[in-house]
């Protein structure tokens, strides 16, 4: 059962408002639909708008942090019913991993591309059957998108690879989503024969 959801997304508090718009929608539909999220535990960006939103709504939130950025500038501990502060960018990946049951990602740059691949090819390999979901606002990941059907048509993954991933135009389309989403039962059909 989906009870916490793994939201990745951008720490920079410079970004064009439609990204911090969606990032409170998405907080807001995660909450009022009685999950919760587990997210980078940052007081900047979309991060902190879409945790802040869960939060009103009525969600509990789970932040996990390397030590690195653990001081006052970027940490939110005061906003969250969970928070823990990891050695590292591995161990903090892999406690947002065993706290959650599925993954958003929203706009982010390299950080939030590593950690939604590693779940994408987790996935592919059969260590989880969690949905992953790339939140599409804006058609930021319209050129990432392009590169997995090229990924796909160079023959590099098959074509039920596309199973692995869903593609979200809107906050409420990428809940509902995780909503009604069954974990695929034949993971191998991912892996190229």
């Amino acid at each position: 059962m989906i009870k916490n959801i793994c939201v990745y997304a951008s720490s920079s508090n410079d970004l064009s408002e439609v990204y911090y718009k969606a990032a409170s929608e998405l907080g807001t539909m995660i909450g009022s639909n009685g999950f919760n999220i587990v997210y980078g535990g940052s007081r900047r960006g979309l991060m902190y708008g879409c945790a802040g939103a869960v939060k009103v709504s009525g969600g509990k939130v789970i932040g996990i942090m390397p030590e690195i950025f653990a001081n006052p500038k970027f940490a939110n501990p005061e906003d969250c019913d969970e928070f823990y502060v990891t050695p590292g960018m591995r161990e903090r990946k892999a406690l947002l991993d065993e706290k959650s049951e599925a993954v958003i990602a929203l706009a982010g740059g390299f950080g939030t591309l590593e950690e939604v691949s590693e779940m994408i090819v987790q996935k592919q390999l059969g260590y989880n059957k969690k949905p992953i979901v790339l939140l599409n606002t804006n058609g930021f990941y319209d050129n990432l998108i392009k590169f997995f059907e090229n990924i796909i048509e160079e023959k590099f993954a098959n074509t039920e690879s596309r199973d692995l991933y869903y593609v979200a135009a809107t906050p409420r389309e990428a809940v509902e989503f995780i909503k009604n989403y069954l974990p695929q039962e034949a993971v191998s059909k991912f892996l190229i024969k």
